[in-house]
Order: structure tokens, then sequence, then C-alpha cells
């Protein structure tokens, strides 16, 4: 019987099955956890010991979306018999609804700065590494240092000089701040991550682009960027997920118009404490968009996470 030196055997595989699949339980319990969290009760969300098998309800949906108060139980009775079903959840408990909460807007906030700072740390991204890959810059090296250094200390650590140049710019609870801010942070990463892409990228394609008649400018928009756009896509992944995900500057810096659902979530409060179930379905439903994102441009994240890898 022969046997192959690459190919693994069937035992190999197994293992690796094992092992992967274990991983991925692991990673994706508290996740599975924190969404049927959101399906709970408030009773069943506290309950000791947990609570594996439950009836799932909306009532954490219903809770996230809407502010609540409570009735006396002479006038539960009173209520209209024509109700919503989620008047209905809300009136068991003997509450009625007092209106919209706010997550709808901190949600929008967040959509708004996240994308927003993405897409500008996008351009002035790949314009920057483009010119650091292609024109001979005068003390690149040092300069593409500089640039990374910003990165070798947490960005919580200049909190204080930010806060206080904000505020005196008119830039605190404002998008144009945060949607800056968060730039300004990314911009680092992702001029160092698409300068390597760039590099991988046969000069000759634009050479030959030029003396077609060419500009420059036109040249790098219709030769470079068709062939950097696995580079650009898992780039923008990783600045997004920051930028989703960023807490402690969006505490310090927002607190109304412009605060995003992170330093949100944790304040939401029910008519009788915290309402874990409502935190849980606000933590599922800020899950959505990053992973919609991902899956969208999931075959550009790995074609570029290995570009370059293999050369011929």
């Amino acid at each position: 019987m022969s046997y192959s030196v690459t190919a693994p055997s069937s035992r190999t595989k197994l293992f690796s099955g094992l092992v992967v699949s274990l991983y991925a339980l692991i990673t994706l319990a508290p996740l599975l956890w924190i969404i049927a969290t959101g399906f709970k009760s408030g009773q069943d969300s506290i309950h000791y010991p947990p609570k594996v098998l439950f009836e799932p309800t909306l009532e954490g949906y219903v809770n996230l979306f809407t502010t609540r108060t409570r009735i006396p139980s002479d006038q539960v009775a009173k209520e209209p018999a024509s109700m919503s079903w989620y008047e209905e959840i809300v009136n068991k408990k003997g509450e009625m609804i007092a209106g919209p909460s706010k997550y709808g807007e901190r949600f929008l906030n967040s959509t708004v700065i996240g994308f927003g700072s993405t897409a500008l740390c996008m351009l002035l991204g790949t314009m920057a590494a483009y010119a650091f890959s292609r024109f001979k810059v005068p003390l690149k090296d040092d300069l593409l240092f500089f640039i990374l250094s910003t990165r070798m200390m947490p960005p919580i650590a200049v909190a204080i000089p930010i806060f206080l140049m904000f505020k005196n710019l008119g830039l605190n609870d404002t998008y144009l701040g945060m949607i800056m801010l968060y730039t300004a942070v990314n911009l680092s990463l992702s001029v160092w991550l698409l300068k390597g892409f760039m590099d991988e990228i046969p000069v000759e394609y634009e050479e030959a682009a030029l003396i077609d008649g060419y500009t420059r400018f036109e040249a790098f928009l219709k030769v470079v960027l068709p062939q950097a756009i696995t580079g650009i896509a898992s780039t923008a992944i990783f600045c997004l997920i920051f930028a989703w995900n960023e807490y402690a500057f969006a505490v310090l810096l927002t607190s109304g118009d412009a605060q995003t659902a992170p330093p949100f979530i944790p304040t939401i409060i029910g008519v009788s404490g915290k309402d874990w179930p409502a935190v849980a379905a606000g933590a599922t439903l800020f899950l959505v968009p990053v992973m919609v994102f991902t899956v969208l441009l999931r075959k550009h994240l790995l074609r570029g996470i290995t570009f370059g890898a293999v050369r011929k």
C-alpha cells in the first residue's frame, strides 16, 4: 500500500475535524448564550441554575425598543382589548408603554460613525499607501515608522488631551468629531496593510497603461484599484470592527446626539432593575451589521489574507 507524503491520513483528518469543531463550539458558546438570553423572560435570564430549556418570548426585544412604566393592578383590566402583540407582552407584567427608547437612535449613530470613518479611512489610506509604494517619497522609511508609532500605545492613553482639544473645537458629541477620531486611529493600520498589497501589484501594469495614454490618476483608478480590491476589503473589515466596537472614546466624548450603541447598551434599565434580556437583545442586533458586512466580503477577506503568500 502506498502513502502520500503530502495528503493527510484519515486519522489526521478526523483528529483535525474534532479539534476544529471543539474550538468552534468553545468560541461560539458565549455568543449563542447571549442570543438565547435575548429570547428569555426576565425571570429566566437570572434563574439559578441557568436555564438551557425555556419558553421563548420577545419580551427582551420589546423592552429594548420601548420605555415602560408600572400601572396599578386595578387599571390593568381597564386597558383596551384591542392591543398589539407587544403591548400585550408589556401589559401582562402590569406595565404600559410610555414611549420609544433611544436604542434606534444610538444604533443609527453607530452606523453613520462606523461606516463613515471606515470609508474615509479607506480613501485616505489607499492614496497614501499607493504614494508610499510607487513614488520616491523623501524620508519614506521615517514617515512609515512615524505612522506605525501611533499604534504603539493604546488610544485611550491620549484620551484627556483629545477630550480637551475636542471641547475647545466644539467637536464633543458630534458625528464629525467621532468620524475624524476613528479615522485618525485606524489610518496607520490601513496605510501599512494597503502598502503591502500595493507592493504586490506589478508596476508594469501601470507603465503599460501610461504608454497607452492613461494619466497617472486614470492608471491608479482603472488598473491598480481593481487589483487591490481584496486588500481594501480585508482592511475595511478590520477598520470597521474597531470603529463599531469602540467603547472608551464613545463614553468620554459622547453623551447624547452622537452617542453610539456600545456605551448605551449597558445602561438599559428595566422598571425593576437591570433588564438582561433587553441587554442581550441589543447586543445581538448590534452584531448583525458587522456580520453581514464580513459575510458579503468574505471572498475578498480570504483572498486578502493570503495575497502574496505564494509567488510564482
